[in-house]
């Protein structure tokens, strides 16, 4: 009893951890180094040996020990944390979106593509547009690609969306006003009076 309970304990060590070694072993596909992947390990606060983590790792080549999943997040989390600006997300943020993109290569890819295509826009930068569909239509999940490919079928709009300062906004703001009016006054009131609150709250 006192032999089989030394032996389990280091796998209570590890237990914390046993999602990065999975995450890092799928994504390198088993060529993986146990140092390394120590030296990882512990630089995240794990506290056992070098030893107990060659000993998960090898479990993991010979196919004794199942890859543990990453928890992951729902897809509304994972764009939140790709579309916020690089400083905003915190270091809990950081550590599960690094989680999730060791344990979905497309996710990954999508992430680096969603990051670049929103500083492409945040800093006006329209004349890396065409370079960005290219490499969306390439190795991106499908998804990515269709919207990349409705991006080039009106390419000339599109680019003058990120390189012009000019910008719809204004107008697109007071047709949402004007919907506005119409739909509360929808068959309670004449096209005379909706006519005249129009004019009433213009701009």
């Amino acid at each position: 009893m006192l032999a089989s309970a030394r032996e389990r304990r280091p796998n209570g060590v590890l237990e914390p951890f046993e999602t990065y070694p999975s995450a890092r072993f799928t994504e390198a596909q088993g060529q993986v180094g146990g140092t390394r992947l120590f030296l990882e390990i512990q630089a995240r606060g794990c506290r056992g040996s070098r030893q107990v983590v060659r000993k998960h790792l090898a479990a993991l080549r010979a196919g004794t020990a199942e890859p543990v999943r990453a928890d992951i997040p729902g897809p509304r989390r994972i764009t939140s944390w790709t579309m916020r600006a690089r400083e905003l997300p915190t270091d809990g943020q950081n550590e599960r979106l690094l989680q999730v993109r060791l344990a979905c290569p497309d996710i990954t890819r999508a992430c680096d593509l969603a990051r670049a295509f929103a500083d492409l826009v945040r800093h006006q930068r329209g004349h890396l547009l065409l370079e960005w569909i290219r490499q969306a239509g390439q190795n991106a999940p499908k998804p990515m690609k269709g919207f990349a490919g409705f991006l080039r079928q009106d390419l000339d709009a599109v680019t003058a969306g990120p390189t012009l300062p000019w910008s719809f906004g204004v107008v697109e703001g007071h047709m949402n006003r004007v919907k506005t009016l119409k739909r509360t006054m929808q068959g309670r009131a004449p096209f005379e009076l909706l006519r005249a609150r129009i004019l009433e709250n213009g701009p």
